[in-house]
């Protein structure tokens, strides 16, 4: 029987005895994963066997084996993932996302692998493998994070859009780009090369959204629905102010009016702590001439054409007072 056969759950007859110490040193200089390459270079394949049978590995991937005492969650798999690729593939798409910080994988998430065209690995369970023309496992297409090989974010959160739920799409963007992560130019210009993929085009309308300053869907919702139309000025948003040595990003500002409109979140604006920062905000804004007007997330969402109508007033009465 062929070690690839054997590695697995253990017989009933075996018996469980302390792993080869020259194994347990590449486990953990590995992150808890060893290639059969790498074990058999300090140790005979029968001991590589014997640890298999015992139940101290098990096989992740062909030639690639784990420490049996971890759990077989993202982090070991993405670490088995690049062992497999042997310095010929780089984490990409969703799993790069979670690599990035912006999307962490869900626990039945395959991991996702880019190779070169040319490069012949298979896709396994737990393993999507796909093949990108021109693409070279070095910067700038691929960085090293947390000691993985890795596609460059911008590419990354492209990649990832059609294979994302619709409901789940957009946040790991924002989130890119409040992190400052990246810009949505960049981003941008490197969807301009991409291939044609389904609802491309809506990427490229979030992508404008924050380019002109949206920074949250409770924003985007704003511009879409308020502050968007008939009788509204040109708004800028997330417009540094300086006031007394301190910079305040005012949400959709009308310069001329002077006025800033402030979305507030239900879940960061409910709080009396929360409250009371904000009306002292308010109230060094004020002392530079600019009224703050706050609306709710509930009132944006369900009172949207009542809102509507109170911006457009409060601008009228602005420009009709004397500066």
């Amino acid at each position: 029987m062929s070690i690839l056969r054997r590695c697995g759950t253990p017989p009933p007859s075996a018996t469980v005895g302390a792993m080869n110490p020259r194994l347990r040193t590449l486990l953990d200089e590995g992150h808890g994963v060893v290639t059969r390459r790498e074990a058999c270079r300090v140790a005979s394949a029968r001991v590589l066997e014997d640890a298999c049978d015992g139940g101290e590995l098990r096989r992740v991937l062909p030639s690639v084996y784990a420490d049996a005492a971890l759990a077989l969650g993202p982090e070991l798999l993405r670490a088995a993932a690049v062992r497999y690729a042997d310095g010929r593939g780089a984490l990409s798409h969703t799993t790069a996302l979670d690599v990035w910080g912006v999307r962490p994988s869900e626990p039945d998430e395959p991991v996702h692998l880019s190779v070169p065209a040319g490069v012949r690995l298979r896709s396994r369970k737990l393993l999507t493998v796909h093949r990108r023309k021109d693409l070279i496992i070095a910067p700038p297409q691929v960085v090293v994070r947390q000691d993985l090989p890795v596609i460059r974010l911008e590419q990354s959160l492209v990649d990832s859009w059609p294979l994302l739920p619709p409901g789940e799409r957009r946040a790991p963007l924002i989130r890119a780009i409040n992190d400052r992560r990246t810009t949505p130019e960049r981003v941008a210009a490197l969807l301009a090369g991409a291939p044609r993929f389904a609802d491309r085009a809506e990427l490229r309308r979030l992508l404008d959204l924050l380019a002109v300053g949206c920074r949250s869907e409770l924003e985007i919702w704003g511009h879409d629905r308020v502050f968007t139309g008939p009788g509204m000025p040109e708004f800028q948003r997330q417009v540094p102010i300086r006031v007394g040595g301190r910079v305040y990003y005012l949400d959709v500002y009308a310069e001329a009016e002077r006025v800033n409109f402030e979305l507030d979140g239900a879940a960061s604006h409910g709080s009396p702590g929360q409250r009371e920062r904000d009306l002292r905000r308010d109230a060094i804004l004020a002392t530079v001439g600019i009224l703050t007007v706050r609306f709710s997330h509930y009132r944006l969402y369900y009172e949207t054409a009542a809102v509507r109508q109170e911006s457009l007033d409060i601008l009228a009465v602005r420009r009709r007072e004397p500066p």
